[in-house]
């Protein structure tokens, strides 16, 4: 495994992350049902652990903060503290939350300390905002995390599902102000999703910001030949939303990516995975069983040549923001 330094910071991380949204209780009105309990939250993360992923992400809206208490605990009984990295995140301040905690500042403050509760930790290593949040001053929500900095609940910041002007903005005013910024940017890269190639990777590379995308894989579709499909894609309605009304271009790439894993004798996973290595950080990848975690190490040792890399990219067309993204308004 390769390894990699988040931002400006001396955090040190795998050039994967394990993403942790497979992992929790499943309750009535959760976005998945697919998620998995404790037991098997733990045979994934030791498997992670031993391909030398030191990198897990997970957040406060994962599976109602049952996420954060299955990982935590699992990452307790597994490894010693400084061995892993741990990220999640605060969510934007729903109406109801507003009604709560109509002081953003406190608002943040309370939900990480809650986070820490569940994850059974004193402090995060990367502390991220979900989204933009476009009903609290986003003065108010970086004074807060600055504060968790300087009182050791957290070690970087990061921020995901913006637009790069917000990002540059947010961290225009911390400096101004003499506070931590933004460290790391989670946004939605992939194969058959490249709009941050306009401006986001820019800015970061500009600003030595790091780039932790999800949907490396696009929720599965980037592992599968065109036409294959699987229970779990069927059933996940939101990574549908994302991805079927552009499903006859992007097979294109697909096929693609099918060619190329045939020439190398490898995996489509990991053929996706190595293109997204040769543009960003590290890349969020979910497993819900131990051999998924082959393609990303399969990834790590595959050197993809620039013409391998023009040819997956040249079908490519621009697409309209979907998801999070679709909805910050």
């Amino acid at each position: 495994m390769q390894y990699a330094k988040l931002g400006r910071t001396d955090i040190e991380v795998s050039r994967f992350c394990l993403g942790c949204m497979g992992f929790g209780e499943v309750r009535e009105g959760a976005l998945h049902t697919w998620t998995l309990g404790p037991d098997d939250t733990r045979d994934i993360i030791a498997a992670a652990l031993d391909a030398g992923i030191n990198f897990f992400d997970t957040a406060m809206a994962y599976s109602f903060g049952t996420s954060e208490e299955y990982v935590g605990s699992a990452l307790r009984g597994l490894a010693k503290r400084d061995d892993f990295v741990i990220a999640t995140k605060v969510s934007a301040r729903a109406p109801q939350m507003m009604e709560a905690y109509p002081d953003g500042k406190a608002y943040v403050t309370a939900m990480l300390d809650a986070s820490l509760k569940r994850l059974g930790l004193d402090t995060v290593d990367l502390y991220y905002l979900h989204s933009w949040d476009y009903h609290t001053p986003i003065a108010d929500i970086m004074e807060a995390m600055n504060d968790a900095v300087v009182a050791g609940k957290v070690r970087a910041l990061g921020i995901s599902n913006c637009h790069p002007y917000q990002l540059a903005k947010a961290n225009a005013l911390a400096e101004a102000k003499g506070w931590a910024r933004f460290e790391v940017i989670q946004s939605h890269m992939n194969l058959i999703a490249r709009e941050d190639e306009r401006e986001l990777l820019q800015l970061c590379a500009e600003d030595q910001i790091s780039t932790v995308p999800y949907s490396a894989l696009a929720a599965g579709r980037l592992a599968r030949k065109p036409g294959q499909t699987s229970k779990r894609l069927e059933q996940d309605s939101f990574a549908k939303g994302k991805y079927d009304a552009t499903a006859e271009q992007d097979n294109l790439i697909i096929a693609r990516v099918a060619e190329v894993a045939e020439k190398y004798g490898t995996s489509m996973t990991a053929v996706a995975l190595a293109w997204l290595l040769t543009k960003v950080t590290s890349p969020v990848v979910g497993a819900t069983k131990p051999h998924h975690l082959e393609g990303p190490a399969a990834a790590a040792d595959l050197a993809l040549s620039a013409e391998d890399i023009a040819y997956l990219e040249e079908p490519y067309v621009p697409h309209a923001l979907v998801g999070v993204m679709a909805q910050n308004k």
